[in-house]
């Protein structure tokens, strides 16, 4: 007794000469340790992960922590296909997943959450767990994997899935939903894995009615030419289909328009004043390949050549001069035989010159004066281009903010431009297959494929009085 006395009187003098030896300790709370960045670990599951010969229709997934579920109509996918989307709930440290579909006989299920199971405290994802089980005595084993590109701009859109169908007609996709689905990686592939032995009809989807099935011209649609159907057995099928859109909706059209909005303007009853924007930066330089342009708030219903013309800067009228207008008439452009490099022109304006829908005038005559860019302002382009298929009449794409700045028909490997504005661009081919100088969509009724462009991934820096070359590998 008088032992253990002494030891704890020992350890408390022990604490107290450490607190006094040590001065005034500051109070603080702990930190808590580092910042848990580790996903969630699956402990067990119920039944076991490819269990075989299953027979009921709940499946719990049991993990090391608390977990929650998110976004499951985006993220899981269930192949075969379900009528009915199964229950899916998060509940403590368990997924619970029940399935409302009667079950087929002797066929492999897959269950991919995608991103949907994350941990409560920090949001760490659980990713694209699959969970397999059959109904047969056996766990189907091959695959089908490939690519699908946007046949306009040879891009990828992650929001297609790919859709199989089995045992189907060329209808199939009209009417009914398909048997199994995969999402699209951001380069374009996918795949399916636990399928059977057996050939399939194959498309990509973009569904805008929330369906599972092709049913309007303007959902992106893809599909294999002759609808060929693709076998799990055979490896060495090329998967790759091109995405397009039929019909594009109205309000996309509308987005589409090359023509620039206009500062909004107060607008009130009386305010009938004309507004328009000059295709002219600052300072005011005119680039000397394309027209001068006007964009009007409103279309033109008056425009009087002989009030509104391009002079000098004597103001002698030019002759030669082209004066057009795009199809809204909101654009009219201004076109001499040529811009002289370095030279001064002026724009004049009578205020009687022009009207638009609304009756809007100018209040005064106008004048712009501005003048041209000179030759060195420009860069040369070679371009060596490597596997161009000259036969399916390619076309040079030059994008900028994914607006096609100028084409260019290409009847050779070899392309130059000696007169080529610098800045940053983006190359694409379009290989117009019919000639006519204009990208067009596919057509299933008609088994008719989209037109395809190939996407080049480096952009184009060009630099002014430079050389500027570039080989392409396609």
């Amino acid at each position: 007794m008088n032992q253990k006395f002494l030891f704890f009187a020992g350890l408390m003098l022990t604490y107290i000469m450490t607190i006094i030896g040590g001065g005034c300790a500051q109070v603080g709370m702990p930190t808590g340790g580092p910042r848990d960045t580790l996903a969630p670990v699956l402990s067990r599951s119920t039944p076991v992960a490819r269990d075989l010969n299953f027979k009921g229709n709940k499946i719990v997934l049991t993990f090391d922590e608390y977990v929650e579920i998110q976004d499951v109509q985006n993220n899981v996918l269930v192949s075969p296909v379900q009528k009915n989307n199964p229950d899916i709930r998060s509940l403590l440290r368990t997924v619970t997943v029940k399935l409302k579909d009667s079950l087929r006989p002797n066929t492999t299920y897959s269950i991919n959450f995608g991103n949907s199971i994350k941990d409560v405290n920090e949001g760490n994802v659980f990713k694209n767990y699959t969970y397999i089980f059959s109904t047969g005595n056996q766990i189907d084993s091959l695959t089908l994997s490939g690519r699908v590109f946007m046949a306009e701009t040879g891009l990828v859109d992650t929001t297609l899935n790919v859709l199989l169908y089995k045992d189907a007609n060329d209808s199939s996709v009209l009417k009914t939903r398909p048997d199994y689905m995969a999402r699209i990686n951001a380069d374009g592939s996918f795949k399916f894995d636990y399928l059977p032995a057996a050939a399939f009809n194959i498309y990509a989807l973009k569904d805008g009615d929330g369906g599972k099935f092709y049913n309007s011209k303007s959902e992106t649609f893809a599909f294999r030419t002759d609808n060929k159907k693709v076998n799990t057995t055979d490896t060495a099928t090329d998967l790759t289909l091109y995405a397009y859109v039929q019909e594009k909706p109205r309000t996309q059209a509308a987005t589409l328009s090359k023509s620039p909005a206009l500062p909004a303007a107060k607008n009130t009853k009386n305010d009938k004043r004309l507004r328009y924007q000059a295709s002219l930066g600052q300072p005011p330089l005119q680039d000397l390949y394309t027209p001068l342009q006007l964009t009007f708030t409103n279309s033109i219903k008056t425009f009087d050549t002989q009030k509104i013309y391009l002079s000098d800067t004597n103001y002698v009228r030019l002759g030669g001069v082209k004066t057009t207008f795009d199809s809204t008439r909101r654009i009219v452009s201004f076109q001499p035989s040529s811009w002289q490099p370095e030279s001064k022109y002026v724009l004049l304006i009578d205020k009687t010159s022009i009207e638009d829908s609304t009756g809007a005038t100018l209040t005064k005559n106008d004048t712009l004066r501005f003048a041209t860019k000179r030759v060195e302002d420009y860069g040369k382009l070679l371009l060596r281009f490597t596997g161009l298929d000259i036969k399916l009449h390619p076309v040079l794409l030059i994008m900028q903010n994914d607006v096609i700045k100028s084409s260019y028909p290409l009847t050779a490997n070899e392309w130059s431009n000696g007169t080529f504005s610098p800045g940053e661009y983006v190359l694409r081919i379009l290989y117009d297959t019919n000639n006519n100088g204009v990208w067009d969509p596919g057509n299933y009724s008609k088994n008719l494929q989209p037109e395809k462009v190939v996407g080049i991934p480096q952009k184009l820096s060009l630099r002014a009085n430079w050389d500027n070359e570039r080989d392409i590998k396609l």
